[in-house]
């Protein structure tokens, strides 16, 4: 397994979202990166954890945090297991009062809960063999600026009517 860390969120030439995981001190892997796509949502997401927003009201991940410590739990980690078809796989590792836990879950889903909860996030030797890529290959022009993206977030969340979403 290999530790790693958000390092930023990119454009590919479709407009797709892609997190990229950074191995964490030195490596064999120095230079490398994962690739994970994922959705706008999800980005966003990870973004308004990894820089520290906070929302007027609980996204998801945020009740996630909420839900795990009202029931005296904690996050231990999040691990991404494999890739299978382009599809990653991930699972979270709960401490609970009932011991070890370990839930399958979407890694964009466990990224955003660990960046939430400083819980490490390791990945399996295996899926970085397969999908890992050198991080020039990542150095595109394309990558989104996360302060606009956060700055967009906000702009968002001060000017969102909850009558926009009624059908």
């Amino acid at each position: 397994m290999v530790r790693v860390r958000v390092a930023g969120v990119a454009l590919d030439s479709a407009q797709q979202h892609v997190i990229l995981l950074k191995p964490v001190g030195p490596s064999a892997l120095a230079g490398t990166v994962l690739p994970v796509w994922i959705g706008a949502q999800e980005a966003t997401a990870i973004l308004v954890a990894v820089e520290g927003v906070v929302p007027p009201r609980p996204l998801a991940h945020d009740l996630m945090v909420r839900l795990v410590d009202a029931l005296e739990g904690s996050v231990e980690r999040v691990d991404v297991t494999r890739v299978d078809g382009g599809t990653f796989y991930a699972e979270v590792s709960l401490v609970t009062p009932h011991g070890l836990r370990v839930i399958d879950a979407r890694p964009s889903d466990a990224i955003a809960l660990a960046s939430r909860t400083d819980a490490p996030i390791w990945v399996a030797d295996p899926v970085f063999a397969e999908a890992g890529v050198p991080e020039a290959v990542t150095d595109l022009p394309d990558q989104v600026d996360e302060e606009e993206e956060v700055d967009e977030l906000r702009r968002f969340l001060d000017e969102v009517d909850p009558d926009d979403f009624k059908a």
